[in-house]
């Protein structure tokens, strides 16, 4: 073997790993990983989905790493084997619900049902958006994925984002899931914006104790209920009913406990680093993306908003009032968006105990965004 013969062959092996393949769109990326893993790991902002949504931005964006393309023989690399069994074949959206199911309480709903009037205002943004998304160039279909996202359910927006614009996957899901974690941030200004002092220190009655026969028989009429009015979301209600039974009923504890436990951990797992995995440089830097984050945002606070402004109504007719500052809850971010309701409850009055009060338009909200994801489902698809 010659000199040149050694060259070569040091030069092919140099180029085979990605030092010379670098880009500034990579470098963007890590910094956009970075992002997502500073808020899990320093500020807790839902380290459960940041962490590993952040860690796969960061993976994925290195070059020539075999993660989410193809082999030579066709088969699927690691992360795009999760992305596709998981997200594309909408696996992963249906047992994160029946694991939420399973860890819900419906008890504040069914003890003051008025609340679903406020998951309902909190729809509004998804509308709002919808239109305004539309006339900045997407198609129906597209407008309708992004308009989602303000109903601050990850699972929902990866759900209808794969029945109508599966090409925008990766950026609805990464957007939903922050704007998520972003709650104690982003809401408390609008909060504060749309109510007075006074409205703040409203003091709402103790719920009514709620039956256990009305625990196991509101999973089973909301079920029927979803599957007449919008089939099409059933897969997803479908399994957040059966894991909310499976905890009333009190006789699979086995099952409620795994649902609970290990079977969503492992889920979540999928799910955040599926999820990041989409985000590769070429992909994320260009113009739709960036803009679907901008009205992701848009989205989110318009349905704080609605949600107060819905309360805010209903309190013209009512006696006994409702405090506004639940109805930002009316976002299905569960149960962050209420805990966010207590806390800014009692900075005005320490003895003002909302969250339970608040848990009820939040679980309302679960099922508006359902609602509509099933309404453009059968709009468009």
């Amino acid at each position: 073997m010659t000199a040149y013969d050694v060259l070569e062959m040091v030069n092919g092996i140099l180029y085979t790993t990605g030092l010379f393949n670098l880009s500034w769109k990579l470098c963007v990326m890590w910094l956009i990983a970075g992002v997502f893993l500073y808020l899990a790991i320093v500020k807790n902002f839902e380290p459960l989905l940041l962490l590993p949504i952040g860690f796969g931005i960061f993976i994925v964006n290195f070059p020539l790493v075999p993660l989410m393309g193809y082999t030579e023989a066709g088969h699927g690399e690691l992360l795009r084997l999760f992305y596709r069994y998981g997200l594309e074949w909408e696996v992963i959206p249906c047992v994160i619900f029946l694991g939420l199911g399973a860890m819900t309480d419906f008890g504040p709903l069914i003890a003051n049902p008025k609340t679903l009037l406020i998951g309902a205002g909190a729809q509004l943004g998804v509308f709002v958006t919808f239109t305004g998304t539309v006339l900045a160039g997407f198609t129906l279909k597209e407008a309708a994925s992004v308009g989602i996202i303000g109903g601050a359910d990850g699972p929902t927006t990866i759900y209808l984002t794969q029945h109508l614009a599966p090409q925008l996957l990766g950026a609805n899901a990464l957007a939903a899931y922050s704007y998520m974690a972003m709650v104690p941030l982003i809401q408390p200004p609008i909060m504060r914006l749309l109510t007075t002092p006074e409205e703040r220190k409203i003091r709402m009655k103790m719920l009514r104790p709620v039956s256990k026969t009305e625990r196991i028989i509101y999973p089973l009429l909301a079920s029927a209920v979803i599957a007449l009015l919008v089939p099409s979301v059933i897969p997803l209600m479908g399994m957040f009913m059966l894991g909310n039974l499976m905890k009333e009923s009190g006789v699979v504890e086995r099952l409620t406990e795994t649902a609970q436990g290990d079977l969503m951990n492992i889920v979540t797992i999928f799910l955040g680093i599926s999820v990041g995995a989409t985000m590769q440089a070429e992909n994320f830097l260009s113009a739709k993306p960036l803009l679907i984050f901008g009205l992701g945002l848009v989205d989110f606070m318009v349905c704080t908003a609605g949600g107060i402004w819905a309360t805010k109504i209903m309190n013209v007719f009512l006696k006994e009032k409702i405090n506004p500052l639940i109805g930002s809850a009316g976002v299905s971010a569960v149960p962050m968006s209420a805990r966010v309701s207590q806390m800014m409850g009692q900075k005005y009055d320490k003895q003002n105990h909302l969250l339970m009060h608040a848990m009820g338009p939040n679980l309302a909200g679960v099922i508006g965004s359902a609602a509509a994801a099933g309404m453009f489902i059968a709009m468009f698809d």
